[in-house]
């Protein structure tokens, strides 16, 4: 079974059939969304970007830059034990990564999707 490594929006409807595992990789819970219709499966909080990374960012830090110090991070032990979790999941199925932000593909899921090996 070849992995797949999907990005979505935490906001767009479940996909059953597609979807797999639902994984939310940011730090805090999206707004206005409750539980049952976000359809986390899990919820690694590990591997979101740290509170001062994220704040750094939106205050006008490079992309180049946030990568950099987002991989990182990721370098640490309890992220490296939640990739290495992620990668196991994935190599039993499809892993959906989400995340509130507006474009999944240039966020931090992306790094993570790439980081996986896989395609987004």
């Amino acid at each position: 079974m070849s992995t797949v490594i999907r990005l979505r929006r935490v906001y767009e409807a479940a996909d059953p059939q597609a979807d797999g595992v639902r994984v939310l990789v940011d730090r805090l819970w999206p707004r206005g969304l409750s539980k049952e219709a976000a359809a986390v499966d899990d919820w690694p909080r590990a591997l979101a970007p740290s509170t001062e990374l994220r704040k750094w960012f939106h205050g006008g830090g490079s992309p180049e830059e946030f990568r950099r110090r987002y991989e990182a991070e990721l370098a640490e032990p309890d992220a490296v034990a939640e990739l290495a979790r992620l990668r196991g999941m994935a190599a039993v199925g499809p892993v959906t990564l989400l995340t509130a932000v507006r474009e999944p593909g240039t966020s931090h899921a992306a790094v993570l999707a790439e980081l996986l090996g896989q395609p987004f």
